[in-house]
């Protein structure tokens, strides 16, 4: 029988009380990880709070012979975020890797959105991994080891309508969990995101007024939480010590690596350029090239596998 992939390996987990990170919590116990499970128990636009929700999950993992505890803490908030990640510490005296799932939705069409909803948006699904990354980062370093796993989303890395607050916060995951890729790795810490594609309450938010829109939610409604956790366990072990600064996609039983941005066109000219000489050379030149206005959903296209 080999052995466990997490063995002795201390995880918290974000967002943990439902869904995906729920699903991430169990699956890393599984594979021998002492859990932090984190759930502030808010509602999907981040209101509310309910601490039964880790307890419940932490009860499952106790339930099937691994070792957990619950924490309620806000990521949005810096010293709740220090007290979050100083909970593995208290427990087991060691941090060794760190999911930051937690996240909200508040949608609405870019010209109508308030204020208010960009930034509680931005607070929880950028901030937060900042808070909870920054607040790990002088232990994983201390021990010469470590990773972090960040969820991003296509509706930053493609698109979607009505989301430039949760796309922006997702596209902004990325170039966070890049710089920590390439800040830490000298200390061995490894950062990758994950775009997961699942059915989950927030995922639930989405309208179903048109028959493109319920045709999108049926589609879906097939993909499956818990499908997630095993690749978020596998970039967590030693087994992917060489993998960093990367964004995957897991879309049921489809394992995806995304492209990132890299020059695929270029114009120069001796002289200079001009307004003029850009509208009638440059942009002629590169419109070929010119991605297309699409939504996640037009570039997967495809039933789930």
């Amino acid at each position: 029988m080999s052995a466990l992939l997490l063995e002795g390996k201390v995880v918290v987990v974000t967002g943990a009380g439902r869904g995906v990170g729920r699903g991430i919590a169990l699956e890393c116990a599984a594979q021998g990880a002492r859990v932090v499970v984190n759930d502030l128990g808010g509602g999907p636009s981040g209101g509310g709070g309910d601490p039964a929700l880790a307890e419940s999950v932490v009860a499952e993992i106790s339930a099937a012979g691994g070792e957990a505890v619950a924490d309620a803490h806000s990521v949005a908030d810096w010293d709740a975020a220090q007290r979050l990640v100083q909970r593995a510490m208290d427990t087991w005296g060691r941090i060794d890797g760190v999911v930051n799932n937690a996240g909200i939705l508040s949608d609405a069409i870019f010209h109508k959105m308030g204020v208010e909803q960009f930034q509680a948006v931005l607070a929880v699904n950028l901030l937060g991994p900042f808070y909870v990354s920054r607040a790990a980062a002088p232990h994983l370093r201390e021990r010469g080891s470590g990773a972090f796993v960040h969820m991003t989303s296509t509706s930053g890395l493609i698109g979607n309508l009505g989301q430039a607050n949760y796309a922006a916060s997702k596209l902004g995951l990325v170039g966070l969990s890049k710089s920590i890729a390439i800040d830490m790795a000298r200390a061995g810490v490894r950062s990758n995101c994950i775009a997961p594609f699942a059915w989950t309450r927030l995922v639930g938010t989405i309208p179903e007024e048109t028959p493109e829109q319920k045709r999108r939610v049926e589609g879906l409604k097939r993909l499956v939480p818990e499908r997630v956790a095993p690749f978020t366990a596998a970039l967590l072990s030693d087994g992917a010590k060489d993998v960093t600064g990367q964004v995957f996609g897991v879309r049921n039983n489809e394992i995806i690596l995304f492209s990132q941005p890299r020059p695929i066109r270029i114009a120069h000219t001796a002289e200079g350029w001009t307004p003029e000489t850009v509208v009638e050379r440059v942009l002629p030149m590169m419109r070929a090239d010119f991605h297309p206005l699409q939504k996640s959903g037009d570039v997967f296209g495809w039933d789930p596998v």
